[in-house]
């Protein structure tokens, strides 16, 4: 009897965890309003609606397996992806050729009054709902940040007081009834329907109604028979029309998103669901609101990378917004520690005696790649990295800053010195016994650094590609290995893994120090020991290994063994100058953009106490379990990149064109780099 129990409870398990195409989706809705429009959707659709009292109630109920679904802004968004509820945006809202799947937060006042962005203390304001993007993070946060609501944190006073006392009334859904921050509001202030001056639509009819002096909303949300009634407020002080939302906003972020719990196959069937109704879901009218379930103003529904989550949807600028709000520390006060992120065990020890020596003004944080440790810094659960010109693009997309260079010339490290920033050769060497040539590359096997990076990747392939044409670069070379690609492909067949009889295949072409033949060394080592005909390195590399500190692999080896080929030229070793495929910028250090300052601030101190001219036991430039660990061996200073210059300045215009033409191969993005630029919101012009 117990057996046929159990097995009838397993029958169960697996029906439900197997979730047929046929389960309905449960949509969680916040108001009498959206269950009404929920329900006549469900009549064609396969929906129930659930109903909760406001988006963290749902958000909630979601992560309880009560409901799966619901739309959500970005600041709900960056809720819902918090540790306690880990939900996940599967699909996009897509607003047309006007924004796509971004929108432009603005300050939207009544014509005739004369009042600027720059002067709104004392006035009367309508926001979408506290805690929402347009209405509340980025108008607040873009106040803060000029100086104009004097708040220096928490400890001090809560964010919202001190909005009071900069605005002479509010109304913003959600806050405590009793401030003065439902004072003008027309029902019961709640973040919900309930509240006529909820949402784009209340915070517009707040200042149509006169209650208001400043609507804070999207681009789209002035009907166009009232937009000549209306004016934007612009960052500087000035004010435009309410067409020219393009020069005249106060921020551009992502559009808003369905979240759902991590579930790949649930996520397909949400977009299922939702596709044979999506001309019904932009539509509000007939229930007797506006923005119910969806915003009327979108177009379409898109999916999203799988690998999306909260913080890579939302990206480091918006991220960077929120934090300031939160103030998780005071505005005024300097971090006095950052955390350094790591992705080897040869590179965690020698961070750990970092720390030790720093006396605690650097910890570690231990990821299992570099695109991982772009996630950790994005998250804030690691601060910085030095990283090589290719991640630094990647880094770039996803919305952190490169801050510091590493200078390998040590004259100039002092300070009144000028020079160029760091540069290095990207090569490719051969044995001198082989008779391979640049033009004869197709068909051979290839050594690469990594999938993404610069000297192993990004420019060779980038070359090949634009003589070629060719994307299928598996089917370019016989075989490679190219750590970071799918572990099927050919692109890993030359892969060892790390050599281990134990877990050695599961490591086999990770981009991390686990895989043997990853990295410089990796890529020259797959060589020397005759896997490639060719390695994609830089032009130092030959010489380390083969004269400097020579590991046991290399033993037997001499630099005259090798040789550089490249287009149309083929040379020594020495003769990089006039035989390399591209001169690329140095490795850099990267971090989020409010933290700049304070890693640019501590580095320096820890250069002068542990850089090539210091005194302690300890040196920031020297490795001794492994080669190049945390910075390059040879590296004599960081140099700081000027505030405000972007990834792409640094990378330079011949880098740009090299990846603007690899980009064309979808095969050469990173899940990471696909996630990070599904939206045009956080790519700057």
């Amino acid at each position: 009897m117990h057996t046929v129990l159990l097995w009838a409870f397993l029958g169960c398990l697996a029906s439900a965890m197997a979730a047929p195409a046929d389960v309905k989706v449960r949509w969680c809705v916040k108001s009498d309003l959206e269950l009404k429009k929920c329900t006549d959707l469900a009549k064609t659709a396969q929906l129930v609606c659930v109903k909760r009292e406001g988006s963290e109630e749902c958000i909630k109920a979601i992560k309880d397996l009560q409901a799966d679904a619901i739309t959500l802004d970005g600041g709900d968004i960056y809720v819902a992806g918090l540790i306690n509820y880990d939900l996940h945006p599967i699909i996009a809202e897509d607003y047309g050729t006007s924004s796509e799947t971004c929108y432009y937060a603005v300050a939207v006042v009544k014509k005739g009054t004369d009042f600027t962005f720059k002067t709104l203390k004392g006035k009367k304001s309508c926001h979408t709902g506290l805690g929402k993007s347009a209405g509340w993070n980025i108008p607040i946060g873009t106040l803060v940040a000029q100086g104009q609501i004097q708040w220096t944190g928490i400890e001090d006073k809560p964010l919202e007081d001190a909005v009071m006392e900069f605005f002479s009334a509010s109304c913003a859904p959600g806050a405590n009834k009793d401030s003065k921050l439902c004072k003008l509001c027309k029902d019961d202030c709640s973040r919900s329907h309930k509240e006529t001056y909820y949402d784009y639509h209340g915070a517009f009819q707040c200042l149509q109604d006169g209650a208001g002096d400043v609507a804070f909303v999207k681009h789209l949300t002035v009907p166009d028979s009232e937009k000549g009634n209306y004016e934007l407020l612009c960052k500087d002080g000035t004010r435009k029309s309410i067409d020219d939302y393009k020069t005249c906003h106060l921020a551009r972020v992502p559009a808003h998103a369905v979240v759902s719990r991590k579930d790949p196959e649930l996520a397909k069937r949400i977009f299922d669901v939702l596709t044979p109704v999506e001309s019904k879901l932009f539509v509000s009218d007939p229930y007797g609101g506006k923005n119910l379930m969806f915003k009327d103003s979108a177009t379409k529904l898109v999916q999203l990378p799988s690998t999306t989550d909260s913080f890579l949807y939302l990206g480091a600028e918006y991220m960077s917004i929120i934090r300031s709000l939160k103030k998780e520390r005071g505005s005024g006060s300097a971090s006095q520690s950052i955390k350094w992120c790591v992705t080897s065990k040869a590179e965690r020890d020698k961070c750990d005696s970092w720390s030790v020596s720093s006396l605690d003004s650097v910890f570690c944080e231990m990821a299992g790649s570099v695109d991982e440790c772009i996630k950790k810094i994005m998250r804030k659960q690691a601060d910085a990295m030095t990283i090589d010109g290719g991640e630094v693009y990647t880094a770039g997309k996803c919305g952190l800053v490169p801050v510091m260079v590493e200078q390998y010339v040590e004259a100039l490290c002092k300070p009144d010195a000028s020079g160029p920033a760091s540069s290095y050769y990207a090569v490719a060497v051969a044995k001198k016994s082989s008779d391979i040539t640049w033009e004869t590359l197709k068909d051979k096997k290839s050594c690469h650094t990594g999938l993404g990076r610069t000297a192993g990747w990004n420019i060779p392939m980038g070359k090949i590609h634009s003589t070629t044409g060719v994307c299928n670069f598996d089917k370019f070379f016989s075989a490679s290995c190219a750590p970071g690609a799918d572990k099927l492909s050919p692109l890993c067949s030359l892969c060892m893994g790390s050599g281990k009889a134990v877990g050695g295949e599961d490591t086999k072409c990770q981009p991390s120090a686990d895989e043997l033949y990853y990295g410089y060394g990796g890529a020259f080592r797959c060589l020397v020991e005759g896997k490639g005909d060719v390695a994609f390195i830089k032009h130092t590399i030959v010489n380390e290994y083969t004269i400097e500190k020579v590991p046991a692999w290399a033993q037997g080896a001499k630099a005259t063994d090798f040789k550089l080929i490249g287009p149309g030229c083929s040379a020594d070793i020495k003769d990089y100058e006039k035989c390399n495929l591209a001169r690329v910028p140095a490795h850099a250090v990267v971090t989020r953009p409010e933290m700049r300052d304070d890693v640019v601030t501590i580095l320096k101190k820890q250069q002068e106490k542990f850089g090539p001219s210091g005194s302690e036991s300890f040196k920031l430039f020297e490795s001794t379990d492994g080669k190049n660990l945390l910075f390059k061996d040879f590296t004599q200073c960081l140099q700081d990149i000027p505030s405000g210059q972007s990834y792409k300045d640094f990378l330079g215009p011949d880098y740009m064109t090299a990846m603007t033409s690899l980009r064309q191969c979808s095969s050469s993005i990173s899940e990471l780099e696909q996630a990070c630029t599904f939206h045009t919101c956080q790519q700057k012009a």
